[in-house]
């Protein structure tokens, strides 16, 4: 269940012994290796050195514990950015980057593929049937760096041939595109160039396109190591790790090259890169706040078909947010039961030992640099000393589900329409609600099946696609649309019956015009619900009566049957307010939990983990059975009963 990231060519080899002895002390099962090692491994072109590593592998295996062995395509070696610079990618600025940090490659680039192909199959053939190899990861936080979207001839010559492959003619490109609009026609799909350099905003239909093209030549480089990987083991795994909340790609797509999901937890990090509302990123700033990871279990779960790891877990103080506080003591602990709880097969924390030296000196490590271990560490123990006496349960299906599309993040963030609005920010805030009712969540996409779920919430939806609207259609409970829903069609123009376009079919209403006013300027909201709206504002032609109004007296809440529709960014107050409804509406229990504290069922067994700053008492019924901690709930502590 625990595991840890390692790196040994950082160390002398007369301390891989200890340290492989000492991590089975700790309570480590899974150790992840070389996915940083290429100059390593292959210093000069054709040279290769993987003695050391066939060491690696066998004292780790020889100590019971399984290697997850990481590609190094994350970091290739100089060699091969001066032999063939163009495998260097190039960014928006139209600068080429250079060797000396990672993700500075070319995903397009014919020689990079290569490359990427040939270093992999070798270590396939040496270690893909290898005993104590557990399975492999792709490569390393794909998109990572502002490097998930390159700006090189060659991407460009890609993307000419992925729009011919979509459009078939130039003329249908232009079409969808509207370029006849400031005259930015094409004659050929060759004069088509990436979206980037231009004076005034590109056409936002080509960013769209650019975005998926770059999304899709993500995936595909994944696939092409996975099967190079598929071609040569047998009986080992195949992941990647994701990132927290990162949207630069869609992992859903690029999932099908891949056994299961990971992502890298950070939840102090992320936090910190965060504006939550209030006086959250203080209260949360050492405790990471709990819907941050929270979220991305539930995300990355979903797009791993149920399964998913956490490839890197915190273990304390990071070095790349703009302010780095350490965990308070406990926290570790609790996010790695909260990964567990929401279903995580494996998390493994980042890293055994930290570095003195180089870009990541600053970053905590489950030891310190002195190899004594650090508090993450004493956590780490803890937990797997908990865990050798607690059996979990599958997890179950939640009573939510929360529909969630990459693209409205990428359609909104290039038509934004108000700087405050973003598809994070709204996907996290109407996420903790939901969670601050004490409810389990699952992350679905447009399309798939809803037939289960009592509520089906919908922050935001770009585009109400056929499918997305019979999964609306087939639900089997009540659907709360937010704004903004079916404003755009496939090819990024207004529908032509006017937003939320085909999802008129399930509320028949109109969004005739859209205003977004300043965050000082909120429009009170009264009727059924309660509250104020206004950071994005949609007047309405329905015949449907408003079961609220905005102050003005425009509607502003509407249902039909099952369907209710949001037309406006909610404050916290009506956030709250239209949860509660609709909540009510699908006839699911719920209760408003103390801040911080969120609740997690895995099969029979409910955990009460408290993320905020006073003790709470479990919300657990009279007479459940506690098998971790006890009814009272410590700052920073987990609880777990049967039922």
């Amino acid at each position: 269940m625990l595991g840890v990231c390692y790196y040994p060519e950082q160390w002398p080899a007369a301390m891989w012994a200890e340290d492989a002895r000492r991590m089975r002390e700790v309570g480590i099962s899974f150790v992840r290796v070389a996915e940083f090692a290429w100059s390593r491994l292959e210093p000069r072109p054709g040279e290769l050195r993987f003695e050391w590593l066939d060491e690696v592998i066998a004292i780790l295996g020889a100590a019971g514990l399984r290697v997850v062995l990481g590609t190094p395509t994350a970091t290739p070696p100089k060699w091969l950015a001066d032999r063939s610079p163009e495998v260097l990618m190039v960014d928006a600025q139209g600068r080429r980057r250079r060797h000396g940090g990672r993700r500075h490659t070319d995903l397009s680039s014919p020689v990079f593929w290569e490359e990427s192909r040939r270093i992999v199959a070798l270590m396939a053939e040496r270690y893909g049937r290898d005993p104590h190899v557990a399975g492999w990861q792709v490569d390393n936080e794909f998109g990572c760096h502002d490097s998930a979207v390159c700006y090189s001839p060659a991407a460009e010559a890609g993307f000419r041939l992925w729009l011919e492959r979509r459009y078939g003619t130039v003329e249908a490109l232009n079409a969808a595109w509207g370029t006849v609009f400031w005259s930015m026609e094409y004659g050929s799909f060759a004069e088509v160039d990436a979206p980037h350099l231009v004076v005034a905003d590109a056409a936002p239909a080509h960013l769209l396109d650019f975005q998926r093209y770059s999304s899709d030549r993500i995936a595909a480089y994944g696939q092409m190591q996975a099967d190079t990987i598929r071609a040569a083991s047998r009986d080992q795994f195949v992941t990647t790790n994701f990132m927290g909340m990162f949207f630069e790609l869609d992992p859903f797509d690029a999932m099908r090259a891949y056994d299961f999901a990971s992502w890298d937890s950070y939840p102090l990090g992320h936090t910190d890169r965060l504006t939550l509302p209030g006086d959250e990123n203080q209260v949360f700033a050492r405790t990471g706040h709990p819907d941050v990871p929270g979220f991305s279990n539930d995300f990355y779960r979903a797009a791993g078909r149920g399964r998913f790891w956490i490839m890197e877990q915190q273990p304390g103080p990071v070095n790349w947010a703009e302010h780095n506080p350490a965990p308070l003591p406990g926290m570790v602990r609790l996010w790695t039961w909260q990964a567990l709880a929401q279903g995580a097969e494996v998390v493994s924390y980042f890293r055994w030992r930290q570095v003195p030296y180089a870009q990541e000196q600053m970053h905590a490590a489950l030891n310190r640099p002195d190899d004594r271990l650090d508090r993450g560490g004493h956590e780490a123990a803890q937990v797997a000393r908990e865990l050798a006496a607690l059996p979990l349960d599958p997890p179950a299906r939640a009573p939510v589900a929360l529909v969630v599309d990459l693209e409205t993040e990428w359609i909104t963030r290039f038509l934004p329409q108000s700087r405050e609005f973003t598809y994070k920010s709204i996907l996290l805030s109407w996420y903790t609600e939901l969670r601050g009712l004490g409810l389990d969540v699952d992350v679905l996409r447009p399309g798939d099946d809803l037939s289960g779920y009592a509520l089906t919430v919908v922050p935001t939806l770009g585009t109400v696609s056929e499918a997305a609207l019979a999964s609306f259609r087939d639900a089997g409970g009540v659907v709360l649309y937010g704004p903004r829903t079916g404003a755009k069609t496939a090819d990024f123009a207004i529908p032509p019956n006017l937003p939320p376009g085909r999802l008129q079919d399930l509320i028949p209403l109109k969004v005739a015009r859209v205003e977004t006013l300043r965050p000082e300027m909120p429009v009170a909201v009264a009727g059924t619900v309660a509250g104020a709206g206004g950071l994005w504002r949609e007047f309405i032609e329905s015949d449907l009566e408003p079961l609220a109004r905005f102050d003005d007296g425009e509607g502003a809440f509407y249902a039909a049957g099952r369907h209710h529709y949001l037309a406006a960014c909610p404050d916290p107050t009506l956030l709250a307010a239209v949860m509660a409804y609709v909540v009510g509406e699908a006839g699911l229990e719920s209760a408003r939990l103390p801040r911080g504290l969120r609740l997690q069922r895995r099969g029979s067994l409910t955990f009460a983990l408290n993320f905020g700053p006073d003790a709470v008492e479990a919300p657990a019924p009279a007479g459940a059975a506690f098998v971790l901690g006890g009814r009272r709930v410590a700052p920073q502590d987990v609880a777990a009963w049967r039922c």
